[in-house]
């Protein structure tokens, strides 16, 4: 009998049922590693992951506004232009 320590049973989990971009994505964002989150972006928008329909709103993302890449995903997507943060009038 082989025991699944919870690493391996993660990997096991997710060959079987793999989650999109977006979760990754977001922790990126969420830790500040801007290239990173990139590159997370530009899977989600090549799987045309749900995860970029909150690209015009969603705070996590306020910090990478003002990146040329990030208007540029906006116009991609058809999101029009990006809210500066979020509440803002």
């Amino acid at each position: 009998m082989i025991t699944i320590g919870k690493p391996q049973r993660k990997k096991q989990l997710n060959r079987r049922r793999p989650f999109g971009p977006g979760p990754i994505l977001q922790a990126h964002a969420g830790m500040g590693n801007k290239d990173e989150a990139f590159a997370w972006f530009e899977k989600a928008y090549a799987e045309r992951s749900n995860a970029l329909t909150s690209l015009r709103v969603e705070p996590l993302y306020d910090y990478l506004r003002s990146d040329p890449r990030f208007q540029e995903l906006m116009r991609r997507v058809g999101l029009g232009q990006p809210i500066e943060k979020y509440g803002a009038p």
